[in-house]
């Protein structure tokens, strides 16, 4: 199990990798200035995927990891 210090340095990687300094720094901003409930959103999320096969899913997925790793 990470420490909380360890998923944050972790975390703001993972960011940056995809986002860039300037939009992770953006992102970081707008979640600490909006109020937003995670699970709430996770709830919501699956909610509107039950209909989806996995196979939907997962091409969904790779259109989207083609894009950030051309």
């Amino acid at each position: 199990m990470m420490t909380d210090t360890e998923i944050r340095a972790k975390g703001i990687s993972i960011l940056a990798q995809y986002l860039g300094d300037i939009e992770m720094e953006r992102f970081i901003a707008l979640i600490q200035r909006e109020p937003f409930d995670y699970t709430h959103w996770r709830q919501q999320w699956v909610i509107e995927r039950e209909e989806e096969s996995i196979e939907a899913i997962s091409r969904q997925a790779m259109a989207l990891r083609a894009q950030h790793h051309p």
